[in-house]
């Protein structure tokens, strides 16, 4: 069954340039590199969440938890903490449409 891995966060005041860049030039390619497909990606303008809600999906919950135990995930988790702050994620079955 496929699943979805939710991401949430907030971009670090003063680093928006750079996080953008970053996730374009190298988060992007590197997750689809891994394995999981970006479905879903929303900015939060106004309101008390997350700015960034992030959805990547995998054809499975094994493939995504080996994803997930690499040294590739755990670098470029690392890198994107440069950027970022209030990381969280979980991991849902695949439905249609945004999921929170």
């Amino acid at each position: 069954m496929a699943v979805k891995l939710l991401l949430t966060w907030d971009i670090l005041p003063g680093r928006e340039q750079e996080y953008f860049e970053f996730v374009v030039r190298d988060f992007i390619p590197s997750v689809q590199k891994m394995g999981m497909e970006p479905s879903d990606a929303w900015f939060t303008v106004f309101g008390d969440h997350p700015q960034i809600m992030v959805a990547m999906q995998s054809a499975s919950m094994d493939k995504m938890e080996k994803i997930l135990k690499s040294s590739d995930w755990a670098s470029l988790k690392n890198q994107l903490l440069d950027y970022i702050e209030d990381f969280k994620y979980k991991i849902v079955p695949a439905l249609p449409g945004f999921q929170l």
